[in-house]
């Protein structure tokens, strides 16, 4: 008994070891972040646009914005390398906010970033508080009825996993047979998880075993740490991981609406007749290349899309 007592004592002090130095290299790579992504307020590498008169155009004879030659953009400063604070803790960061001030310039405008909490964007733009929402929205259908939409990212999930890890790929269900996942509960990913292993069960495969951690610091341990083989979460928190430490890397995305899609996509007032202007500025910056250098300043080219869409099918009501 007394050496069993020992054993396990050991393995619980290995295992806070292990943790603790995956910890300390997480916060290491923290500390160098800046020299792959710029936080300073001055945005100095920036892409910027030309005014683009087809766009512009498009803007209905009567619409108003908030301000006259101003773009007002609500955006919800929750994350890195979608929004973030700068080091100034005041300027607003990442590539929405970079997203946003290529829309502000094909459109001929200035652009005025309003900070608000997430779950504050649909009164404030009902209420006519900001021209627009740039906020890593997705579009539902449900949404859709209160809200017009021009896409201009995919909405992913990825699955990431340690650096040297023999895993190659993760793309469909037979994939995740037998092994260790970490998801976020109750969430959508976690709900795409679930129907592949009732699929892999069905073919007579075994199903992933899924672990539950508190937040993405912990996920991003437990994969570091190999006490799951993958972390399936929304890509883009991964992809600005991955690219900050080096210790994880992508083996697969999945859209975020699957089997259907969720794109993220830019909300204004339905009816107000501002979205197809936004639209057709979003293609015009994807075809002259510009989007693509926007999303390659953030790690977050795997998110492209193809060409930006108004009003695009969205998730059903009865999704989460």
């Amino acid at each position: 008994m007394h050496m069993t007592f020992i054993k396990q004592a050991a393995g619980a002090w290995l295992a806070r070891g292990l943790i603790a130095t995956a910890a300390l290299t997480l916060a290491t790579g923290a500390a160098h972040a800046a020299d792959k992504f710029d936080f300073s307020p001055a945005q100095q590498g920036r892409p910027r646009t030309s005014k683009d008169a087809e766009a512009v155009k498009a803007i209905p004879p009567g619409f108003k914005f908030v301000k006259e030659g101003v773009l007002t953009v609500g955006i919800a400063p929750f994350a890195p390398p979608i929004s973030t604070y700068a080091t100034d803790a005041k300027t607003v960061v990442g590539f929405d906010p970079d997203f946003a001030l290529l829309i502000a310039d094909a459109l001929g405008l200035k652009l005025e970033l309003q900070p608000i909490a997430w779950a504050d964007w649909p009164l404030g733009l009902s209420s006519g508080k900001y021209d627009a929402v740039i906020s890593n929205v997705g579009v539902t259908e449900q949404r859709k009825e209160k809200f017009d939409f021009s896409t201009y990212r995919l909405g992913l999930h990825g699955f990431y996993v340690k650096a040297d890890s023999a895993i190659q790929s993760i793309k469909e269900p037979k994939d995740i047979a037998g092994l260790k996942l970490t998801t976020g509960a109750g969430t959508n990913q976690e709900r795409i998880l679930l129907e592949w292993n009732k699929r892999n069960v069905a073919a007579g495969l075994k199903p992933a075993e899924l672990q539950y951690y508190d937040d993405d610091v912990s996920r991003t341990l437990a994969v570091v740490t190999k006490r799951v083989d993958a972390n399936f979460n929304p890509n883009a928190p991964q992809a600005y991981e991955a690219a900050k430490n080096g210790q994880i890397r992508l083996v697969g995305t999945v859209n975020a609406g699957w089997p259907l899609k969720s794109d993220v996509a830019i909300a204004t007032r339905k009816g107000s007749g501002l979205a197809p202007a936004l639209t057709t500025a979003a293609n015009d910056l994807i075809r002259s290349g510009v989007y693509a250098k926007a999303l390659a300043r953030w790690s977050l080219a795997e998110e492209a899309l193809p060409k930006a869409e108004t009003n695009p099918p969205g998730l059903p009501k009865f999704a989460p």
